[in-house]
């Protein structure tokens, strides 16, 4: 099979997605995802002008040559921006030769280790009560595991709390828009790291005296803590057993995880701004993580993104791979089928997508009793409905900037 056309789809249901769609000479088509947050229409021209020339007329079924191609043959290594465009032309590559086979995706990759993906949930709040509220919501939507964030007293809105002391919410997309076809900047947002650290730990414990002590919680730090500040908190969270401390400190410190490890039992995560295995040596072998939190779609696909996990798996780390609304519903699709073939699975992060992205992606994967699966279409499970896409423009969005309380900008 040759590659004949390869074509970069770049729309925005609600949020700003870019695809590419592999077509071969005999018909066959194959989705990617290459959004990059706030910075899609990088990724886009990387594709269009850099590497669709390179893949018109090359042979479809040597995805791990032209893995290698265009990683090694581009000089430049590395980087979410050339990362997330090969991760689309890998999972395109993927979905193509597993609808030829006629089998959904995870039985080429060794077939099915578990009936389901346990997923997690963001539940959040304001306050406390808002934060119980929407642990409830989740229960009842089926989750059995929520990350749990919430607002901290005397600050505004915070980042990954869907509402905020304004009156605003996000359920799908905390990247604002400006409308109109304005260009925005930014928001910038007020944070406290010691009035973080003093309201979190009662936090949980009134989640674990509503809830009980068996339900996986989750926390993410957004990066926002010195090493130090993470280690105590992780001993401070050690009486209500998380299932994990997610980004405690900015990921490219990896000697930060050596003093945070020596101090606290709290598992640990980190990983979803990471786009390469060699992000993670040190951390792996090491053993100062237990879960990697990478994204099929900012790490090359899904052939890299395996091989991750099998170097994971040799340290006792496991998958927790990055999926809230900035992974599309064809990013999301090639993590499920990984999901259920890995043996070093953990869990999966999962937010719903919004019915605008649902009316132009058409997946074939199911979320029931706490557990997502792919589908047994043959592929990836998901299609493209271009016509809708094309009716849904790029429209510039960005995630916000924090800025301590002295006026320093600050980790998101």
């Amino acid at each position: 099979m040759r590659i004949r056309t390869a074509d970069v789809i770049v729309t925005s249901p609600g949020r700003n997605f870019v695809t590419l769609k592999i077509t071969t000479d005999d018909g066959l088509s194959g989705l990617g995802d290459a959004t990059l947050n706030g910075r899609e229409l990088a990724v886009a021209s990387y594709l269009s002008d850099h590497l669709v020339p390179l893949l018109l007329g090359r042979d479809a079924d040597r995805i791990e040559d032209t893995w290698q191609y265009l990683y090694r043959g581009g000089y430049w290594r590395r980087g979410p921006v050339t990362m997330a465009a090969i991760a689309a032309v890998d999972t395109a590559l993927w979905d193509i030769k597993a609808k030829a086979a006629g089998m959904p995706l995870y039985q080429l990759l060794g077939g099915r280790s578990r009936e389901g993906a346990l997923a997690y949930g963001h539940a959040s709040g304001r306050d406390i009560p808002e934060l119980l509220d929407s642990v409830r919501s989740h229960l009842a939507e089926g989750f059995r595991a929520v990350r749990v964030q919430t607002g901290v007293p005397g600050l505004g809105a915070v980042y990954g709390v869907a509402s905020s002391a304004a009156g605003t919410r996000y359920d799908y997309e905390p990247a604002r828009r400006a409308g109109g076809g304005a260009t925005p900047a930014p928001a910038e947002e007020t944070w406290d790291t010691r009035a973080y650290l003093r309201h979190v730990p009662s936090v949980f414990e009134a989640v674990r005296q509503e809830f009980g002590p068996e339900l996986p919680l989750l926390h993410d730090g957004h990066h926002r803590m010195t090493p130090i500040q993470a280690a105590r908190l992780g001993k401070d969270l050690e009486p209500y057993d998380l299932f994990w401390l997610e980004d405690a400190t900015p990921g490219e410190d990896q000697a930060a995880l050596r003093l945070i490890r020596s101090h606290t039992t709290t598992p640990l995560a980190i990983g979803e701004v990471f786009n390469s295995i060699h992000d993670y040596t040190t951390l792996l072998t090491e053993r100062l993580i237990d879960y990697v939190r990478s994204a099929v779609t900012h790490t090359g696909g899904i052939t890299p993104m395996r091989r991750l996990l099998d170097l994971a798996g040799l340290y006792g780390a496991k998958s927790g791979m990055h999926g809230p609304t900035d992974i599309s519903p064809v990013g999301m699709a090639a993590q499920l089928h990984l999901d259920l073939a890995v043996h070093n699975f953990g869990i999966q992060e999962y937010m719903r997508q919004s019915p605008l992205t649902l009316e132009v992606f058409r997946t074939s994967a199911t979320f029931q009793d706490g557990l997502l699966h792919p589908g047994e279409n043959p592929g990836l499970g998901v299609e493209i409905d271009e016509e809708a896409a094309a009716r849904f423009p790029y429209e510039a969005a960005y995630l916000p900037v924090n800025r301590l309380v002295d006026g320093t900008v600050h980790d998101w």
